[in-house]
């Protein structure tokens, strides 16, 4: 194995980025002075509230510690392991849901047996099949206080080994079954057939909350397709996360971490930066990460390079991008969320002739920055979001101005089976022309584009207009369903159609086969079987439109998938 794909940090890549920093020394300054300022202006402003007198709605801590549950204080000079590891929340998504309250069988085990709660239970999982979480920020705190609901995988999770040290292990298995209908929009109007299995399994060691070592693998495996596996569907034991955390400082009683090595990002509505875990492979990158950690306020600053999937070799780091940023996120009260971010995509790819004459130049040649930030909360059953994100730069010697919007409002309904429903519009500017000097079409970056454009993936956050809604229900509280609705127009007639992992897909240069991309219906519906276990069944359909209709007569796309994970 060569070391070099999991460290960074190696001969070959200190001159590598001796180069780099050479050639681009005053674009790196100025970022990495950029981060710095908004990182300390951030800190003075924490300080200053800190300095402040407590308002009377400050936030109780969020799990009670097993000293003062106990009555047993800690040794003086020592740590409360109860609160290790400093575990950072999952942001709210966009079309968020309030999960049901009361009284009721919160599992399908639940039902079986007769367990009825008066409220939910606390569990370390999201109830749902799909989870973009890191591994590394399930929270298993809850542990160390007395009382707690007892789980057969409780004696491999935070094991104590003497008074500093903490070992967890865990994993996860999941099977999907997909049959596809003209989903990849191919000319040959083949079907596709499917079974994908993936396996991950990590260990979680912790000295005191100075040091931690996170280690976790994947085996990701598609078989039986009729169409050639995707690169996303196959990648055969490998590693997803491999780092170390350092504490290096503690401001204003929040601790301040670096993080080195090969690990998962996820941030804000996941628009921009995700974990992806749709695709059976998941999303990573290697680099070196500082993070804050807050009761009010997150910020990390980062530099990465997101991880080529070679299905079956070890995974390197693409040498020809850089991605960093800086990401805030304030909690001001229970339930509101504010994302403040810079984020900057340096591309160095060379792209072929023919793609520069033809336009499609957003996989390339590029130095990307995106401005953005983002309100999301709830007043009781009134959910509401708003995120704004611009971007500028150079692409392929063209000024980049491009901008997306997504907004929504939502309310739940206060009647049986918790209805909600949320109406939305999503935005991303493409560009008009070609030769203009100028290129608008928005950047995703890196995606939870399912989520967000249709199940079906044949639309990303690129040159579109998206007019959807939501609805959902709880006929009993481990049962969700949820469906959706889409009508997609492009932002310019004349821009590609770009699919949900940013790839150019098919372009009318005329303008003539019109904007109507088409109209999608997606349907899922989830169990929850107990806190382990889900399994979800989805339907999606993709109804042409006059584009589509033109550019891929008699297609008529749709979906059907059947998925099972576990974890422990």
């Amino acid at each position: 194995m060569n070391s070099s794909s999991i460290f960074p940090f190696s001969a070959k890549f200190f001159a590598e980025l001796k180069v780099h920093w050479v050639k681009n020394s005053q674009q790196w300054l100025f970022k990495v002075g950029l981060c710095c300022l908004g990182l300390m202006c951030l800190a003075f402003q924490v300080q200053a509230q800190t300095q402040a007198p407590a308002p009377a709605n400050t936030n109780p801590p969020a799990t009670t510690t097993a000293a003062a549950a106990t009555g047993v204080s800690a040794p003086s000079g020592a740590v409360d392991m109860s609160k290790v590891p400093p575990v950072t929340a999952p942001s709210r998504p966009g079309l968020f849901l309030l999960p049901p309250t009361g009284p009721g069988y919160f599992s399908l085990w639940d039902l079986i047996t007769g367990n009825k709660r008066e409220k939910p239970p606390v569990a370390p999982y999201a109830p749902f099949a799909l989870l973009t979480t890191p591994a590394y920020d399930i929270d298993f705190r809850y542990l160390d206080t007395p009382g707690h609901e007892k789980d057969i995988f409780d004696p491999v999770k935070r094991m104590h080994l003497g008074n500093d040290w903490l070992l967890s292990f865990g994993g996860n298995f999941w099977y999907r079954y997909t049959h596809e209908t003209d989903s990849r929009l191919n000319a040959a109007g083949t079907n596709n057939d499917f079974h994908m299995l993936r396996t991950r399994f990590h260990a979680d060691l912790w000295y005191k909350d100075k040091v931690r070592l996170f280690a976790e693998g994947i085996d990701a495996r598609a078989f039986g397709s009729e169409l050639p596996p995707l690169v996303t569907d196959r990648n055969h034991a490998d590693i997803l996360n491999l780092f170390t955390d350092i504490k290096v400082a503690s401001v204003n009683n929040g601790p301040v971490y670096v993080r080195v090595g090969r690990q998962e990002l996820m941030y804000g509505s996941q628009r921009l930066i995700s974990t992806l875990d749709w695709v059976n492979t998941r999303r990573t990158f290697q680099g070196v990460k500082a993070f804050w950690r807050t009761p009010t306020w997150d910020v990390d600053a980062f530099w990465m390079r997101p991880m080529i999937i070679e299905k079956g070799n070890v995974d390197n780091w693409d040498t020809q991008q850089n991605f960093y940023g800086l990401w805030a996120t304030n909690k001001p009260k229970p339930g509101h969320l504010i994302d403040l971010y810079f984020l900057s995509l340096d591309n160095n790819r060379n792209l072929s002739s023919a793609n520069v004459l033809t336009g499609n130049i957003l996989q390339g040649n590029s130095n990307l920055h995106t401005l953005g930030g983002r309100f999301v909360g709830n007043f009781d059953n009134l959910l509401y979001e708003l995120e704004g994100m611009y971007q500028f730069g150079q692409r392929s010697n063209l000024d980049v101005s491009a901008f997306a919007v997504a907004s929504g409002v939502g309310y739940r309904l206060p009647l049986p089976m918790n209805p909600q429903a949320w109406i939305r519009y999503d935005f991303a500017s493409g560009d008009s022309k070609s030769n203009d000097g100028r290129s608008n079409t928005f950047n995703q970056l890196f995606p939870f584009g399912h989520y967000y454009m249709g199940f079906l993936d044949r639309v990303g956050r690129q040159n579109i207009h998206d007019i959807n809604a939501q609805f959902t229900l709880h006929p009993m509280p481990w049962f969700t369903f949820i469906s959706q609705y889409h009508r997609f127009y492009l932002a310019n007639n004349t821009d590609y159609l770009y699919n949900a992992s940013g790839l150019a897909t098919m372009r009318d240069p005329t303008g003539q086969s019109g904007s109507h991309v088409g109209d999608e219906i997606d349907f899922r519906a989830n169990f929850h079987v107990n806190r382990h276990q889900d399994v979800l069944v989805g339907y999606s359909k993709l109804f042409s439109g006059n584009y589509l209709e033109k550019q891929r007569p008699g297609i008529s796309a749709d979906l059907f998938y059947v998925q099972y994970n576990i974890r422990f």
